[in-house]
This record gives C-alpha cells, sequence and structure tokens, in this order.
C-alpha cells in the first residue's frame, strides 16, 4: 500500500486535484488485500480537502465513458445539455414532455394511446396523467427477447435457477386464468404474504394481469398487523408459503396468515410438498393451477389501482396507499435514470413485496428490460455473497442495516464483484463509513443514494452516475421532481422541512382510510413562487457542496431496518405489558439507521433490562420481530402539550445515549 501512497503523493505534485487524483487511483482498478487500505489512500489523497468549503469528498467520480454510456447522459446529449442540473430543470419545468418522452423511451404497451399525457385543469392536487389510455401495465414487463432471462434466483448450496421471458409470461397469463376461474373478478383485492422468489414475482404480475389489486402485506408481520391490513383493504383473497427458510430456520408462515384472517388461502409450497394440512376454504398451489386458463390481459384506464400498499401513519392504522397504473412508469423512469438500469442488466434488491421496493424492483427491472436476481434466504452471510458473484449482479440495492452487519462480519470481502455497475442504498438514512465500506466492495463504485417513500411510488432525492459520488448524500431532486426546504417560519432554508413540488406521475391522489388533502396537503405554507407544496415529512441540510443530507422524519415516524412504522402503532403493542400505564417511542440516529428508544411510565416496578425484554419479546409477538428496542427510559411522565398529545420531540431533545439497558 506504501506504493500506491508514494504514488498519490506523487500525482498531486503535478498540479492535478485531489478529485482527478483519486478518478485516475480507482480507473487502474488496484487489487488492494484489505477493505480499509481503500479508505487509507482515499484519506491520504484528500487530507488537504476543506469539507466546510467543498462538502464532503468524493468517493466516485464519472469519467467521459460513463457519461457517455449511461442512459441520462445519452438522454442529455439528445436534448442538447451540457449537465445533469439544466436537463433536470427542464425536467420540472416541461413536466408534459419529460413523461411524454419517458413513455417513448420505456416503451410502454398502450392497448390505446393516451389522448394527452397531462391534464391540470382540476389543479396541481388533481392532476390527471395519460388522458384516454388503456393499457394493462403487466404488459410493458414483457416487451423485447421472449427468450431472455427475466429473473435469477438461488438458495444457499444451490445452483442458479433461470426464468426466461417466455416462462415467466406463461405463468403469469394463468395465474390470471386461475383467478378468474375461482371466480375473481377486475377490481377485487388479493393480498400477497410473500417472501420474494421467481413464484412470487408471476404471482404479483398475475394479479394484475387479471385486472385485480395486490394487497401487499410484509411476510414478517404478525397476526394483528396481517389481519389489519387486509380488513383495510378489503381484500378477498392471500396468497402465501406454507413456510419459509431464513438462515437455516425452516418459519412458519401458512400458520400465522391462518391465524390473521378467515379469507381462503391460496397455499404454495416452499419445498416440493406442502408441510401443512389446510382448512377447507383454503387451497393448494397445485390446485390452484389446475384451474388455470391462459388468458389476455385485462385492460383499463390509468387510474385503475394494481397495487395497495401500506405506509405508517402518526397515529392508528397505516396509511393505505394504493398505487396505479401510472405508478410502475415512477419505479421505470427512476432505475432507468439513477440506477441506470440497461437491457441485460441484472438487478439484485433484497427486499419484500410489502414495501414498495418489491413493487419498485420488479417494475424497474422489467420495463428497462433488464433481469430481476433474487436470492431466497437471508442476505446477511457469505452465501448471498456468492450469489451476487455467481449471478453477476449489476445493479446491487441494500439497506443501511445489512451494510453494517457486513462491515462488522466481513463476511462478504475476497468475493468477485466486479460486475456491479453501481449500488443503490434506501430505506433509512445511511452512514459514510459504511458506504464507503460498500463501494469498496466492488473496487469503489457508486453508491445511488435513494430516498423516496410509498407515496411517492420513488424516489424524490437521490444521486446519478453522472455526478461525483459522495458517501451518505444525494446530488439532486429525482427527475420529473422539485423539492423546497422550509424553516419553522415557512422559509426556504437550507436546513428544514421538505415538501414536494407537485405534480409527477408516482406521487398519490388517494388513500383509502385517510383524508389525502388533509395528510398531504392541509396547512402548509405559502411560499412565494411557488403555486402548490405537498407535505412529505423528511428533515433535509443542503451542504456547502449543494448536496444534501438526510436527518430523519420531522413527524412521528421512524425507520426500523427498512421499514418506516410509528410511533403509534409501537406504542399500542408496548402499553399491552402488564405493569406499564403507557410509552412513548422515538427513532434516534448518529447518521446511521434509526434505533427504537422507549420511554416508559410504569405502574410497579421493573428493572430496565426485563422490561426491554418484555418489550422486544411483545413487539416480537404482536408487530414485527425484526424490531428491537435498542435503548429504554423508565421515567415518571411523558412531556404533553395543553391538547395532552406526548411531545416527542422534546423528548428527543432530553435522550442521552447510555449503554442498552
Amino acid at each position: 500500500m506504501s506504493e500506491w501512497l508514494k504514488w498519490i503523493d506523487r500525482q498531486l505534485t503535478t498540479g492535478l486535484t485531489s478529485s482527478e487524483v483519486w478518478q485516475a487511483f480507482i480507473a487502474t482498478r488496484p487489487a488492494l488485500t484489505r477493505q480499509d487500505e481503500w479508505r487509507t489512500i482515499w484519506q491520504h489523497c484528500f487530507e488537504n480537502w476543506s469539507t466546510a468549503k467543498q462538502g464532503p469528498p468524493p468517493m466516485w467520480l464519472p469519467n467521459a465513458v460513463t457519461i457517455d454510456s449511461s442512459n441520462a447522459g445519452r438522454w442529455l446529449k439528445e436534448k442538447g445539455f451540457s449537465d445533469w442540473p439544466s436537463w433536470h430543470r427542464w425536467s420540472v419545468e416541461h413536466r408534459g414532455n419529460f413523461w411524454k418522452e419517458v413513455l417513448q423511451r420505456l416503451k410502454i404497451d398502450f392497448a390505446q394511446e393516451p389522448e394527452t399525457v397531462m391534464d391540470l385543469s382540476a389543479g396541481l392536487e388533481h392532476p390527471q396523467w395519460l388522458v384516454g389510455a388503456k393499457y394493462n401495465i403487466a404488459m410493458s414487463c414483457f416487451v423485447g427477447d421472449p427468450n431472455r432471462t427475466a429473473i435469477i434466483s438461488g438458495r444457499p448450496g444451490t445452483a442458479l435457477r433461470l426464468t426466461t421471458q417466455a416462462q415467466l409470461l406463461d405463468q403469469v397469463r394463468k395465474i390470471g386464468g386461475a383467478l378468474r376461474n375461482q371466480g375473481f373478478e377486475p377490481g377485487d383485492r388479493i393480498g400477497v404474504v410473500l417472501p420474494m422468489t421467481a413464484d412470487s414475482v408471476a404471482i404479483y404480475l398475475g394479479i394484475i394481469w387479471a385486472g385485480c389489486a395486490v394487497v401487499s402485506i410484509a411476510d414478517s408481520f404478525a397476526e394483528p398487523e396481517i389481519a389489519s391490513r387486509l380488513r383495510i383493504a378489503n381484500a378477498r383473497a392471500v396468497f402465501t408459503y406454507d413456510t419459509q427458510t431464513r438462515s437455516g430456520k425452516r418459519l412458519p408462515l401458512y400458520t400465522r396468515v391462518r391465524q390473521a384472517t378467515e379469507l381462503p388461502i391460496v397455499v404454495v409450497p416452499e419445498l416440493d410438498f406442502l408441510s401443512e394440512s389446510l382448512r377447507t376454504q383454503d387451497i393448494s398451489w397445485e390446485q390452484f393451477c389446475d384451474s388455470s386458463a391462459a388468458i389476455e390481459a385485462h385492460v383499463s384506464g390509468p387510474d385503475t389501482i394494481i397495487n395497495i400498499l401500506f405506509s405508517s401513519g402518526t397515529t392508528g392504522d397505516p396509511k393505505a396507499i394504493p398505487w396505479t397504473q401510472t405508478t410502475p412508469l415512477k419505479c421505470a423512469i427512476d432505475g432507468y435514470l439513477h440506477q441506470d438500469i440497461h437491457p441485460d442488466h441484472i438487478c439484485c434488491w433484497p427486499t419484500n413485496l410489502g414495501w414498495m421496493m418489491g413493487p419498485f424492483l420488479i417494475f424497474a427491472s422489467l420495463i428497462n428490460r433488464a433481469t430481476i436476481a433474487l436470492f431466497e434466504d437471508a442476505p446477511v452471510g457469505a452465501a448471498f455473497g456468492r450469489f451476487v458473484q455467481e449471478a453477476r449482479v449489476n445493479m446491487l440495492g441494500v439497506i443501511p442495516t445489512i451494510v453494517k452487519s457486513w462491515r462488522s462480519s466481513h463476511c462478504m470481502e475476497g468475493l468477485d464483484w466486479t460486475a456491479i455497475h453501481c449500488f443503490s442504498s434506501t430505506g433509512e438514512s445511511s452512514q459514510p463509513d459504511d458506504m464507503f465500506y460498500l463501494s469498496s466492495l466492488a473496487g469503489m463504485r457508486p453508491v445511488i443514494e435513494y430516498c423516496g417513500g410509498t407515496e411517492i411510488g420513488g424516489g424524490y432525492i437521490t444521486s446519478t452516475v453522472l455526478q461525483a459520488n459522495v458517501p451518505s448524500a444525494f446530488s439532486t431532486a429525482a427527475a420529473g421532481i422539485e423539492f423546497v426546504l422550509l424553516d419553522d417560519n415557512g422559509l426556504p432554508c437550507n436546513l428544514g422541512e421538505l415538501f414536494l413540488v407537485p405534480p409527477s406521475i408516482g406521487l398519490s391522489q388517494s388513500l383509502l382510510n385517510r383524508d389525502h388533502h388533509e395528510t398531504y396537503f392541509a396547512e402548509v405554507p405559502k411560499v412565494s413562487g411557488f403555486d402548490c407544496l405537498r407535505r412529505h415529512g423528511d428533515f433535509m441540510q443542503q451542504l456547502a457542496n449543494g448536496y444534501w443530507v438526510a436527518g430523519g422524519r420531522v413527524d412521528d415516524t421512524m425507520n426500523l431496518g427498512g421499514i418506516k412504522i410509528s410511533s403509534a402503532e409501537i406504542e399500542r403493542a408496548l402499553n399491552e405489558i402488564d405493569g406499564v400505564r403507557e410509552t412513548a417511542a422515538i427513532g434516534w440516529s448518529q447518521g446511521g439507521p434509526d434505533e427504537l428508544v422507549v420511554f416508559a411510565v410504569c405502574l410497579c416496578p421493573w428493572e430496565p433490562s426485563a422490561l426491554q425484554s418484555a418489550m422486544n419479546q411483545q413487539l416480537k409477538s404482536n408487530l414485527n420481530p425484526l424490531f428491537r428496542v435498542s435503548h429504554i427510559r423508565i421515567v415518571e411522565s411523558l412531556p404533553r402539550t395543553a391538547s395532552n398529545k406526548v411531545m416527542r420531540r422534546e423528548l428527543r431533545k432530553t435522550f442521552v445515549p447510555l449503554e442498552p439497558a
């Protein structure tokens, strides 16, 4: 490594900038033996860099070849723009033209072309998209060569399994036919409590193919949460697996879903046979498929609901957010422009159909004629790393919590990840050290920071492969989207609450169990220069170099391991513990993933460690086994407003992190 340090010094004396020297260094793809060597050399290269004046130093920079070969770079060149900021300004100042070109680039398969792409006659809060169009968005997942690989799937110790586009389409058409033969009609809502597998992708698209709507529920949820989501969505049936294997443990799934609902369940075997007997109203996957007869896709208008997903609100039940036939266009164009997904790229993002990144992965990959890579187990050990290596993954998506565990265990080191074109990180705030480590696993590739929401259908702030890549920082608003930061007085600032500037395809226009206007538009500050702003709830800071870093949520929600959850849902579960009077849950972060902090008022003496154990068991049984109380504080009372609302912001101010109880 000393030779590389000397090389850096020599290059810096030639008049090259630190950025130019670092770019030249990583272009050599040096075979460093340890991940910490990358960081040592990077720090040495930028030791005279002024973060205060220039912002954090970049860990990756694009060269001319990267820019010219990227999807965004080609679009810029065709439009005559010299840089991303000027092109982005065009995308928000000419939104109708932008989305018209999106349809052309994505080759959306219309049964009837739209008469108008964007109609704002009903106001910015109620835009009409693709007026007059008839289509089924699932059809656009099957454009191009039917023999190309649509899905690569694998499990620990098994060979990779390939599913061609033709095979997937055949399965989707038959699942649609089986649904029709089972009596389901267009518009019916059907739950999926499924891990991410090749069969799950076919089921998801088959439901949409039949004109029905998917009700997405994470397979990690406990019975009460499954039940509430099926109830809110008014589902008519459910798909699930009998069991799922994670890290060598075979976990019951059908049993949990059966306890949550009396709805009929279609049960898919994880292995070659069902491990449990079924209730009389339930049917096996084999029986279901026996009733199949391939059908043509049901076509309908752009406002047809295809998917109902859930995002935690600040009180009560989770928000039920409908995705329409326009929402996948947002997924696909973000993947095209920001993750730079090309035809025949292989895209892997450990996720679940219960979270928006599951449907995002399907549409962003398949509409862009790329391949989905699915590891059918937990992505926490070397087996996942070998899958990424063997599948020759080009775009690898992560949540920061996973990367932190990889960095701690060193399980991904020594693998050949040279096929990776870029990483992408979403779901929670990341730490720069973790993202630099992730980049180094592939010889320093960019990490596209990507932040959005279920009610956006994708991201509102992101990175690109056209701009210098800074660890844990966003370089731009997403294509076709604009936002503004406001301080407590409703004035634009560089450190404050983020508000979106509508319209954009992907932005929700209705909620099943909330007043959409009250949730996103009521009492939003009036700001000069903006006709309409939409509340989102994230806190952002703009840096000296114009980039942004996330500062968490300004409301009462948090991200725990990439899962968005409300304080109210956490507290509702914890308040059921004997001897607990009330609780207040907050998310606490030092720039990385949120940690769950609970303030508890008790009716009887509790040892903090015992109460923490009881709370973790309660969360596991009644909410989600992935949630864990990191810190607990037993207090005499909770601070409240005059209207009796818990002042969680005051709790955040008073919280001093100690060692977990």
